[in-house]
């Protein structure tokens, strides 16, 4: 009887190992044949029950229901562990890395915007301007009427405009908007300047992002970026400006391309020109606008004109990058592809 107890506690203990170590589902059914099928040693001995004491047909019975009971566990568990494990492998086999190249193997770099703003901003750094900036979100009276632009003026049909619910706020300086040019910035200098009892002179360009209600098209951003430089002083003239416009062209765009200023008309400069420059084809490109401060934007900012001149000019950073990297269509600049960006 005892014998027949270790026996079935041995094929228990020796079969949970065998079962461990198999590694495929095929060794494993087979073993599960030999374990537990109808000519494994537990069957013979389950058989041989009914020849058995009555008095020890229960203990040895119990015994043998526990070998079963567990190798039969043992089985269904390394059933499920090798299935899993087949499928990681199938699955590592057919799997496809869905990730761009560039996204974790590199390190970003800097967006072309990014890239022509930095370098505009040296260029006049380098001649001599300081930098400014101001909030993005304006009020009416330092986009528009500080500008020569009061609220019936025509020409403000000319900026698409984004007005901001913003309450009571917009009851002091007029309604608050997205800012529609850098130009706000340009005022608030001349107004800090006028403050503090000094005065100009003020050299300084203002770069920075604008909004506009524009549908995004190959030309044209509903978002997008402008850098406008003012130099108030005494004795400024169109002269000044022009030789201003030429030395920043042949800085950024190169020694050999020159530039040139069309007659036109903003509000808030008196006389107004476009800023043209040369191609190597002949032709010309516009890239800006410019003119002399008009006076009564000197005025509003609290400057007076019989003692104070200046010029301004702006130009589009998008559109530099544009022309600077040969790109054809504005959208790629937003569309963050990264076949597009990784060449910059």
């Amino acid at each position: 009887m005892s014998d027949k107890l270790d026996e079935a506690r041995e094929l228990a203990r020796t079969g949970l190992e065998r079962i461990n170590r198999t590694t495929s589902v095929e060794a494993l059914d087979a073993l599960d044949s030999e374990l537990l099928g109808k000519r494994s040693r537990l069957t013979e001995m389950r058989a041989g029950l009914r020849d058995a004491d009555p008095r020890e047909r229960k203990e040895l019975g119990r015994a043998l229901n526990e070998a079963r009971h567990t190798l039969d566990e043992a089985v269904s568990a390394r059933r499920e562990e090798l299935a899993a494990e087949a499928l990681r492998t199938e699955l590592l086999a057919e799997g496809r890395d869905l990730t761009e190249a560039l996204g974790r193997a590199r390190v970003g770099h800097q967006h072309p915007i990014t890239l022509t703003w930095e370098r505009l901003e040296d260029v006049f750094v380098g001649m001599g301007f300081t930098v400014e900036d101001g909030p993005e979100v304006e009020t009416d009276w330092f986009n528009f009427e500080a500008l020569n632009l009061p609220a019936a003026h025509p020409a403000r049909s000319l900026w698409d405009t984004l007005y901001v619910d913003a309450g009571e706020e917009s009851t002091e300086r007029g309604e608050v908007l997205l800012r529609t040019h850098t130009s706000p910035v340009q005022v608030r200098t001349m107004l800090r300047a006028a403050a503090v009892g000094t005065g100009p002179p003020i050299y300084v360009v203002c770069p920075g992002r604008v909004y506009r209600r524009d549908t995004a098209d190959a030309t044209h951003l509903p978002v997008f970026h402008q850098i406008e430089g003012l130099v108030v002083d005494r004795g400024t003239s169109m002269g000044d400006l022009a030789g201003t416009i030429e030395e920043f062209t042949k800085a950024y765009f190169g020694e050999s391309l020159t530039s040139r200023l069309r007659p036109s008309y903003f509000p808030f400069t008196e006389p107004s020109a476009e800023v043209d420059i040369s191609q190597p084809d002949g032709s010309w490109l516009e890239v800006g606008g410019c003119g002399m401060v008009h006076p009564n934007v000197l005025v509003h900012c609290g400057l007076d004109p019989e003692e104070w001149s200046g010029f301004a000019f702006g130009f589009g950073i998008d559109r530099l990058a544009k022309i600077r990297h040969g790109i054809s269509d504005l959208r790629e600049l937003v569309a963050n592809d990264m076949r597009f960006l990784e060449q910059f």
